[in-house]
């Protein structure tokens, strides 16, 4: 069997879908989600005649079945880069939302608009955080989620958003560390909302399909805290490293993984059993703390040329946090990461307002709507915005990266190519067609450029297709 490509530069990207409600001034509901949603995409619909649009940063921005506005992306090749486009796209939908409440205002309607980027709502609806890593085509998605199952179900304890939930099949209501761990049902599976798997193998590489696949996760919470984004992506990314490189990984075999991920939820010490294939069983702190050590030593040994996607440094961050955070649940330290993790910045909140409140309710109704402003996107309202100003949530990037990035797309991908395509359309008035691999410029005379590599950042055909969409506007034909 051909040995695996290793991408040290690997192609990436995060698909964050939103929760959306529309409020009075005292919190009283004004418009259902689906009125609320229009009202977002009123400017989009107007410029783009589609609530499905491609930006001159070159994400994509949309509005998903179930009235979830939906922000993927542009392709990153790198971590930072990557958790800033992320954060752009948090600053595009708020961008809308205030263009939206004007709008209500002009309506006679005195509304906010709150997008929340969490994945549950007060009724028990889910929506997803997607993760897309690339790998080569000569890899097994399913035997890779296999290989992975037991590291994906135990990420939550390093990774989770954390939540109150609801008394829900056997279990009480009460803090799970994880939003999405109770909306899972299969470990790896071609369906995304039917069996709603851990693994999406859907074979759709967006691009060249003779030599890439993409990996689907699906099982992630929505993260506020920079911090936990990027160990999520980032002991993602060692992980497949590593089995791309033939590095030994712990050899765990889950026997009955969705069963095991609610368990994980609902225990924060970490202790919760995990029944193996051969009846044998692991903990699931042990789980990480196997797969901590096993990147640790990887780590000593990567060599990879500078400018080679995630730098070295940068993934020593990662497993700092990462050492840190399991340090924490062992001894139950966990203020050690009170700064760093959002479900364990949630929970020591949680219990200083259960303390300061005198409630033993879990379902509280001030407790829910605390869990529910922690991911609130807009800056004045959103808590985990105001953690995070006062100093109490840490960084890992800064505001001029996300400014940039706001701005422009990836500088060193595909996605470049595009940014540059629909900012020079924009400019022009010209009419475009965009998708992740084609740009298309659709009169006088159609012409289209297909990208199917990822990875390149320069293609003089696009440069060829921008030419030749200014000589048509120096014709007067976009007038």
């Amino acid at each position: 069997m051909t040995q695996p490509e290793i991408f040290y530069r690997r192609i990436m990207g995060i698909e964050t879908e939103y929760g959306i409600a529309c409020t009075g001034e005292t919190g009283e509901k004004r418009l259902g989600p689906d009125e609320a949603a229009r009202y977002l995409f009123r400017p989009i619909v107007a410029r783009y005649a589609s609530s499905n649009v491609f930006i001159p940063n070159a994400s994509r921005l949309y509005l998903d079945v179930g009235a979830h506005p939906e922000v993927a992306t542009a392709e990153c090749d790198h971590l930072s880069q990557l958790l800033a486009h992320d954060r752009a796209g948090d600053t595009a939908l708020h961008e809308l939302s205030l263009t939206a409440e004007e709008a209500l205002r002009r309506d006679g309607i005195e509304a906010q608009i709150h997008l929340l980027r969490n994945n549950v709502d007060t009724v028990g609806n889910s929506y997803g955080c997607h993760e897309n890593y690339l790998v080569g085509r000569e890899v097994i998605l399913k035997n890779l989620g296999n290989r992975l199952m037991a590291f994906l179900i135990t990420r939550q304890l390093i990774c989770g958003a954390g939540t109150i939930a609801r008394k829900n099949a056997g279990y009480p209501a009460g803090f799970c560390i994880s939003q999405r761990a109770d909306h899972v049902w299969e470990g790896v599976s071609s369906a995304t909302t039917r069996a709603r798997p851990m693994i999406n193998t859907r074979d759709e590489p967006h691009a060249d399909s003779s030599r890439y696949r993409r990996m689907h996760v699906i099982v992630g919470d929505s993260t506020m805290a920079e911090p936990t984004t990027a160990l999520k992506i980032g002991s993602m990314l060692l992980m497949l490293e590593m089995m791309e490189a033939g590095w030994e990984l712990p050899p765990f075999e889950v026997a009955h993984p969705s069963q095991h991920i609610r368990d994980i939820a609902r225990d924060i010490t970490g202790s919760t059993p995990i029944v193996m294939k051969d009846s044998s069983t692991v903990t699931a702190l042990e789980i990480q703390e196997a797969y901590c050590a096993a990147a640790t030593e990887y780590l000593g040994q990567r060599e990879v040329p500078e400018g080679e996607g995630t730098p070295t440094e940068e993934l020593r961050r990662v497993v700092e946090l990462w050492e840190r955070t399991l340090t924490a649940i062992r001894a139950q330290k966990l203020e050690m990461v009170g700064k760093d993790i959002d479900w364990v910045i949630k929970y020591l909140l949680l219990r200083r307002y259960e303390e300061r409140w005198g409630t033993t309710d879990p379902l509280d109704p001030r407790l829910i709507n605390l869990d529910l402003r922690y991911h609130e996107i807009h800056p004045a309202r959103g808590l985990a915005h105001l953690l995070e100003r006062r100093g109490l949530i840490h960084r890992w990037i800064d505001d001029d990266a996300i400014s940039d990035a706001r701005q422009h797309a990836p500088s060193t991908t595909r996605a470049h190519l595009r940014g540059a395509f629909l900012t020079r359309a924009q400019e022009l008035g010209a009419p475009v067609t965009v998708d992740w691999m084609r740009l298309k410029l659709d009169r006088p005379e159609p012409e289209m450029v297909e990208l199917s590599d990822p990875f390149q950042a320069v293609d003089e055909r696009v440069d060829a297709l921008i030419a030749t969409m200014e000589n048509y506007a120096q014709q007067g034909l976009y007038r």
